[in-house]
């Protein structure tokens, strides 16, 4: 199967989340469509052309690791040298740095594109990414100066260090250590595990953002800062940073995932990022980000999947189906279609709300509407965690449709799920999104980002039930009742006698229900569009209806679980049914 950069399906997607009526408005300035359509055209080309391609064999060959150097698979390093050098690095970075100051819109649907092509190729640009707004918002000018063209340029390229042995998701138990060394920099100690692209040969110098504590430091995550130790000092020697292992991984196989020890030959040169002990305001600064960039793998690894899964199934022949003589393809029995159309649209539900968190962040931050910013804050946790997990199911359904075949290599359908799975467990587990979710975003401004967001909810379905087209079939309605659901969970998280217990039991299944009002309402404002457009309506509006008919309609029992499930997760019986 040749794999098809969805260029058209991310671009109709980008403009239905609220892209096209924002650049309208002129938040995007002179930011006009055919130069959009001409940069994720070029992508997708590139992605198509060059990056797809070597997925699989990197999957097989995969990183290696030899007296403390790290090698890519072959192709790899030239793969990214063509990367850089064609400008895609620099798409989000300020144009003061070099950069072209691209909104995270686009960014967005780069970012799809480049995990498509491979999700251990993309995250070594994605960290990159990620390093460079901390720097831009946090680092002094002199760090700025020697640091930020580089990485803009790609010639460079960063890690996140944060995750150690004992400390895995609780960053309060952070060990390594930091000294003042009196000249204004730092010398850092310590062990970190987990870091992607830690060491590679894709660039001549890696730049680690490693927390750490001073001696000084209060406990907890109060106490935390952040330092810029590169493996390459600006003198041309090399620090006392080294790689000492890579894991074997269960995919993303040619991403270098690698254990890092700083200050064993007596200190790690480092510079401050930001104020001592506030380490973490400074990760925070690219969260958003970055949680949505690996959101937006977990859609890329869903449609390889899907593109994978229906051309099998349109070749594959088996059985009799009606309007078929003889042996049918596979695609056209109904549990097949079933789920071919549930990785469909699951696939372009979460993009839907990966790109709405996009739009409404651009409009905060570009048009300073503070209303937007906190309404795509609130839909970042879930892009995160739905994407993510969607990334896996489609997969895994992907691997159903291939039937036994699916579970041989030589397919590549299992590489899909080996690649998604990690999406859910890095860059917060999605039960810390959903945590996040209830504890600090229904919270903002003062609970009006979450009506705001259920208020547009309704105003989608009572679009869909006026355009009264057949092809919708009971669309509004089971949209309706999901939103219905979603509004009823709400209310009953936010109210003044929820225990801490019984929010953060409700806490996942909230976000799923919360997800599939939004997703739904997503791909029936896709649907809409469709229509005036006259642009594969008929296909946008079959898939809004499977949509709302087959997988929002488990709204109401989400809802019940959130305000009746927490019972069940407690007490001593329960300890007994764990074996404790």
């Amino acid at each position: 199967m040749a794999y098809r950069a969805p260029v058209a399906d991310i671009l109709f997607a980008l403009d239905a989340a609220g892209f096209a009526a924002a650049r309208e408005e002129g938040v995007y300035g002179d930011l006009d469509a055919e130069t959009v359509a001409a940069v994720i055209g070029q992508a997708g080309a590139f992605v198509a052309d060059v990056l797809e391609p070597l997925a699989k064999a990197g999957d097989r060959h995969g990183a290696r690791f030899a007296d403390g150097k790290v090698t890519t698979p072959p192709g790899w390093a030239e793969a990214y040298r063509r990367w850089r050098d064609a400008g895609w690095n620099g798409t989000l970075a300020s144009e003061d740095h070099g950069g072209q100051d691209l909104p995270l819109s686009v960014w967005a649907a780069l970012t799809e594109l480049w995990h498509e092509g491979s999700i251990a190729f993309g995250l070594g640009p994605m960290l990159t990414q990620g390093a460079l707004e901390a720097l831009e918002a946090h680092a002094s000018e002199e760090l700025k100066a020697t640091y930020l063209p580089k990485l803009v340029s790609g010639e460079w390229m960063a890690t996140m260090n944060l995750t150690e042995p004992q400390a895995g998701s609780d960053l309060a138990l952070l060990r390594s250590r930091a000294e003042r060394a009196g000249d204004g920099t730092y010398r850092v100690f310590g062990q970190k595990i987990y870091i992607t692209y830690g060491e590679h040969d894709w660039a001549e110098n890696i730049v680690h953002l490693v927390l750490a504590r001073l001696p000084d430091a209060p406990a907890g995550t109060r106490g935390i800062s952040l330092f810029l130790v590169p493996k390459i000092l600006p003198s041309g020697e090399r620090n006392d940073v080294a790689c000492v292992g890579i894991e074997e991984k269960l995919g993303i196989h040619a991403s270098p995932t690698c254990t890092m020890a700083y200050g064993d030959a007596g200190g790690a040169v480092g510079w401050l990022v930001g104020e001592e002990h506030r380490g973490l305001a400074c990760m925070f600064t690219m969260m958003n980000n970055a949680r949505l960039g690996v959101g937006l793998q977990g859609v890329a690894a869903a449609e390889g999947a899907t593109q994978a899964a229906l051309a099998f199934a349109q070749e594959r022949r088996q059985g009799k189906a009606e309007g078929h003589d003889g042996a049918a393809p596979i695609a056209a029995h109904p549990d097949v279609r079933r789920m071919l159309l549930t990785m469909r649209a699951l696939t372009a539900a979460a993009r839907a709300i990966c790109f709405r968190a996009a739009v409404d962040l651009d409009r905060g931050r570009i048009a300073g509407d503070e209303a937007a910013e906190r309404r795509g804050s609130l839909l970042i946790p879930i892009a995160k965690a739905f994407g993510t997990d969607v990334g896996c199911e489609v997969a895994s359904l992907g691997i159903q449709v291939y039937g036994g075949m699916g579970y041989v290599e030589e397919t590549g359908a299992a590489r899909y799920l080996r690649d998604a799975r990690i999406t859910p467990i890095y860059e917060g587990t999605n039960g810390i999104q959903a945590i996040d979710l209830v504890a600090r975003k229904l919270p903002l401004g003062g609970g009006e980002t979450v009506r705001s967001v259920i208020l547009s909810l309704r105003e989608t379905v009572r679009r869909v039930a006026e355009a009264n087209d057949p092809g919708f079939g009971a669309t509004a309605p089971r949209l309706a009742e999901a939103v219905d659901a979603l509004e009823h969970a709400t209310l009953w998280l936010t109210g003044a006698a929820r225990t801490p217990g019984e929010t953060f039991a409700g806490a996942t299944p909230y976000l799923r229900l919360f997800a599939l009002a939004a997703g739904g309402a997503g791909l029936a404002e896709e649907a809409l569009a469709g229509l005036r457009a006259d642009d594969r309506a008929s296909g946008r509006v079959a898939l809004a209806r499977f949509f709302a008919e087959n997988l929002a309609v488990a709204a109401s029992g989400l809802a019940r679980t959130v305000t009746e499930g927490a019972g069940a997760l407690e007490g001593e019986a329960v300890d007994a049914a764990l074996g404790a």
